[in-house]
C-alpha cells in the first residue's frame, strides 16, 4: 500500500511553506493564483486561465458571464453528478436533461440537437470518467443555432480528441475541478480557461466580488496605496461572487500542475490495465474510447451486464472487496432522478439510454501510486470474473 501523502511528492511543501513565511502578504498581489495561472494557461495553451475555490463556482461564474439567467435554458448531460444541474440553476436558468451514448457513456450529440429550443443558451459538456466527449459534433451543432459552449473537465485533465485538441480549450469556456479525488487536487479548488479576453474579465469579475480592478490577465485587487486608502476610491463596478482561490490551495495546485504529466500516466496505466483484463469479458464492457482519442481514467468505468448471467451488480462488488480490490463505486443517479431536483420538478427532459447505465455501471479505482498497486486491482478483478464464470478469466 502507498504511504499517505503520496501524490504531494512535488513541490506541495516548498510552496506552502513559502506562502506562511510571508505572512500571507503573498495574497496582496495574489502570488501564487498567478503563477498557477500562468503555469495552468501555459499547459492547455490558451490566453487566459482564472483561479476559484471549486469546481462548481467556476460552472456558475462562466454560465452568468455566458448570458444564462432566467427564461434561459442550459443542455446538460443527465448522467453527471448534481452540480452540473446545479450550476444552471443557481443563474435562474432551466437545466435540459440530455442523453447518453450507451458505448461511451457520454452526451449523444443527436439528443443534444434534439433537445434545442429558441430558449437554449449554452451546451453544458462533461467529460465523465475520464472520457472525451465527441466535440467535432458538438461544435457544429453550437455553430449552428449560435449556442456557447462550456466544457467540464473536472474528470478529464489533459484528455484530447481525435484531432489532438485538449479539453477545455475547444468550447469557449474550459472548467476544471481540484477537488481531493480528482487527478490533480489541492483539497478543492477549480480553474477556468478560455480565448476571450472580455469573455474572461467577465468570469474573473464574476468570481471576483465584482472588483472593478480585475482582468481578464489579473486578479489583483490592490491599486497603489494613495488609491486604495483614498475615502473617494470605488471598488467595485459588477456584482460579484466570493468564489477566489485562497493562496495555500493555489500554492498546492501548482506544485501538481507541475507534475500533470506523471499523475496523468499513472491514471492511464491503471486504466488500460483493467481495460486489457477485460478484453473478453462477457460480465463487464469498458467504456469505448475511439480511435484517435485519449481518455484519462478518472475511474475506469464499465457496464455491467451480470444481471443477464444471474450475477447482481451487489454481489459482483462485494466478491471483488472480498478478493482484495478497492470499493467499486456506482454512477450518480441522473439529475432528474436526484430528490433535490425530482421533488421540486427541477429542470426537464428525458434520458432512457443514461437511465439503463445508471444503474448497471461500475466505477473502478485508478488513483494507484505504482504498478503494483494496480496489480493488485487487476487479480482482485480476474479472481471474481473467475468466480462468477466469466470466460475472461
Amino acid at each position: 500500500m502507498s504511504i499517505p501523502g503520496w501524490r504531494f511528492c512535488g513541490n506541495e511543501r516548498e510552496y506552502l511553506e513559502e506562502v506562511l513565511s510571508t505572512g500571507f502578504r503573498a495574497g496582496a498581489d495574489g502570488a501564487f493564483t498567478t503563477r498557477l495561472e500562468k503555469k495552468f494557461a501555459e499547459t492547455y495553451k490558451v490566453p487566459y486561465a482564472i483561479t476559484f475555490n471549486s469546481g462548481t463556482s467556476t460552472l456558475h461564474a462562466a454560465l452568468i458571464a455566458l448570458g444564462c439567467r432566467p427564461g434561459t435554458e442550459v443542455l446538460t448531460p443527465a448522467l453527471t453528478p448534481l452540480m452540473c444541474g446545479l450550476a444552471p440553476y443557481y443563474t435562474g436558468a432551466t437545466p435540459v436533461y440530455v442523453d447518453s451514448l450507451p458505448d461511451t457513456f457520454l452526451m449523444d450529440p443527436i439528443d443534444i440537437e434534439r433537445k434545442i429550443t429558441e430558449n437554449t443558451r449554452v451546451i453544458l459538456v462533461t467529460h465523465m470518467y475520464g472520457g472525451v466527449c465527441d466535440m467535432d459534433a458538438i461544435m457544429k451543432i453550437a455553430k449552428k443555432y449560435n449556442l456557447s459552449v462550456l466544457e467540464d473537465c473536472a474528470q478529464c485533465h489533459m484528455g484530447k480528441d481525435k484531432f489532438d485538441r485538449l479539453v477545455g480549450t475547444i468550447g469557449d469556456v474550459g472548467s476544471w475541478s481540484f477537488e481531493n479525488s480528482k487527478q490533480l487536487t489541492c483539497g478543492d479548488g477549480g480553474i477556468v480557461t478560455c480565448s476571450d479576453s472580455a469573455l474572461a474579465t467577465k468570469i474573473r469579475k464574476t468570481g471576483g466580488l465584482g472588483f472593478k480592478t480585475l482582468t481578464a490577465e489579473s486578479g489583483k485587487v490592490r491599486t497603489d496605496r494613495d488609491k486604495l486608502q483614498n475615502p473617494n476610491w470605488e471598488r467595485f463596478d459588477e456584482i460579484g461572487y466570493n468564489y477566489r482561490m485562497n493562496q495555500m490551495a493555489a500554492a498546492v495546485a501548482l506544485a501538481q500542475v507541475e507534475n500533470t504529466d506523471y499523475f496523468i500516466g499513472l491514471r492511464r496505466q491503471s486504466g488500460k490495465a483493467y481495460e486489457s483484463a477485460l478484453a473478453n469479458s462477457t460480465l463487464l464492457t469498458p467504456q469505448f474510447e475511439p480511435a484517435g482519442y485519449f481518455y484519462t481514467y478518472y475511474t475506469f468505468s464499465a457496464n455491467f451486464n451480470g444481471e443477464e448471467n444471474g450475477v447482481t451488480w451487489e454481489d459482483f462488488r462485494k466478491k471483488y472487496m472480498e478478493n482484495g480490490g478497492d470499493g467499486i463505486y456506482a454512477a450518480s443517479k441522473l439529475l432528474y432522478q436526484e430528490p433535490a431536483f425530482r421533488d421540486r420538478k427541477i429542470g426537464y427532459g428525458k434520458a432512457p439510454v443514461a437511465e439503463n447505465l445508471q444503474s448497471r455501471l461500475m466505477n473502478f479505482t485508478t488513483n494507484q501510486a505504482s504498478q503494483e498497486e494496480v496489480e493488485i486491482q487487476i487479480d482482485s478483478l480476474r479472481k471474481t470474473l473467475a468466480y462468477f464464470g466469466d470466460k475472461t478469466a
